[in-house]
């Protein structure tokens, strides 16, 4: 946190896909910046997301394919409990991981390009982990030591249930790539995500291996958004 300006630097906000990430952005939009960075202490901001980048990626392997080459990315089946499903998904694991890199990236072009760029920006970073890909410990590992040590997390919590509800409700087939209207096959939903639970998050032994890890003190918060009615708690949870 900017101490003259009483901001975060950064926030990696983080949750089960639908958690409700992209619902919390969108209010802190809406909120003055004076009192945004009074109550909320985020200033003027701008976000940076994985998602994109992905789903680039399905879109060029399918171009490739098209022209009678090799995916080289993703597959467009996967495999779970010996049944074959419909739906994207990248060859290697490691993929994950060089997602998070490529966020690094484009944290270093922001201060290239602007060597003062906290003195007037609060950066939001969002992405989401399953315990498939290594959840979220394996991907902080990647985390470059630029954001690590100016960042604080928000962790957004949802039961595996209201996770699944949300993606099947923000759907919309015609726009896939949509920021905010994408969503994951239920199948593939719960392959990826459902034994990540944020109890186990929460845990202190476990943010604590994970701090020990990083090296980096970082201020870390969970929310639980049980219905979407409870978005307003923010309002008194994120002054604390």
């Amino acid at each position: 946190m900017g101490i003259e300006r009483n901001t975060f630097d950064i926030v990696i906000v983080k949750g089960r896909p639908a958690a409700g990430k992209s619902e919390i952005i969108d209010f802190l939009k809406k909120v003055p910046l004076e009192e945004r960075i009074e109550k909320y202490h985020i200033g003027e901001f701008e976000e940076i997301d994985d998602f994109p980048i992905l789903w680039e990626r399905f879109e060029d392997d399918d171009i490739l394919e098209e022209m009678g080459l090799p995916r080289v990315f993703t597959d467009k089946y996967f495999e779970y409990e010996g049944k074959r499903y419909e739906g994207y998904v990248f060859k290697e694991k490691w993929f994950w991981n060089f997602l998070i890199k490529k966020l690094n990236l484009l944290y270093e072009k922001k201060l290239r390009d602007n060597p003062d760029y906290h003195d007037k920006y609060t950066l939001l970073i969002e992405f989401s982990r399953g315990s498939e890909h290594g959840g979220f410990k394996t991907a902080y590992q990647y985390l470059s030591d630029k954001i690590l040590s100016r960042a604080a997390t928000l962790y957004i919590h949802v039961t595996w249930e209201e996770s699944l509800r949300k993606n099947r409700r923000r759907f919309n087939p015609d726009r896939p790539d949509s920021w905010l209207e994408h969503a994951l096959e239920d199948k593939k939903l719960e392959c990826f995500i459902k034994s990540l639970t944020g109890k186990s998050l929460l845990q202190k032994t476990l943010i604590l291996s994970m701090l020990k890890i990083l090296r980096f003190p970082m201020r870390y918060l969970t929310i639980c958004l049980k219905k979407p009615t409870t978005l307003q708690r923010l309002n008194l949870i994120l002054k604390r």
